[in-house]
């Protein structure tokens, strides 16, 4: 499975509530659009039907595919993390030692990665430069622009 299986709490609710979303108005959308366009007469020469049709066996697929991922899903206990490193889920602040440039990221899972919340995959390169380092650690991280020297300046939960 190349699904990634580790959730924090607040991405398997969202998870949740897009397939109870999908199951409930969505379906319901695509039952009436079918309905109609089968009330317009020769189902053979419809394509309002068939392209309802189609999406329904799209929603179907997706809810199977999000039913599975959910069904598999761990939540990440954050507990049993130590707190002094760099893991995911944790606050880091680095320093780009070229620039001084600061910048603070959470690292989470990949499907929860969002840059506009400054969250980033723990499978993202800079991440995996910075996993397991600890405060006044220094990082040579590869980016597609050449290698970056980061220092953490803070680890935090």
């Amino acid at each position: 499975m190349s699904e990634s299986r580790y959730y924090t709490e607040e991405g398997l609710q969202k998870l949740r509530d897009e397939l109870d979303f999908m199951t409930t108005k969505e379906r319901r959308q695509i039952s009436q659009a079918i309905a109609e366009a089968r009330d317009k007469g020769d189902l053979s020469e419809n394509a309002e039907y068939d392209a309802a049709k189609d999406a329904q066996g799209l929603l179907e697929f997706k809810i199977s595919k999000l039913q599975n991922i959910i069904s598999h899903a761990r939540i990440i206990d954050e507990s049993k993390m130590d707190a002094s490193k760099v893991l995911i889920l944790s606050n880091v602040t680095i320093k780009n030692l070229k620039n001084g440039a600061t910048m603070r990221y959470t690292l989470v899972p990949e499907k929860e990665a969002n840059m506009k919340e400054g969250k980033i995959s723990v499978n993202s390169p800079i991440a995996k430069g910075l996993l397991g380092k600890s405060v006044g650690d220094k990082a040579e991280i590869s980016v597609p622009a050449g290698i970056i020297e980061f220092e953490i300046v803070e680890v935090s939960r």
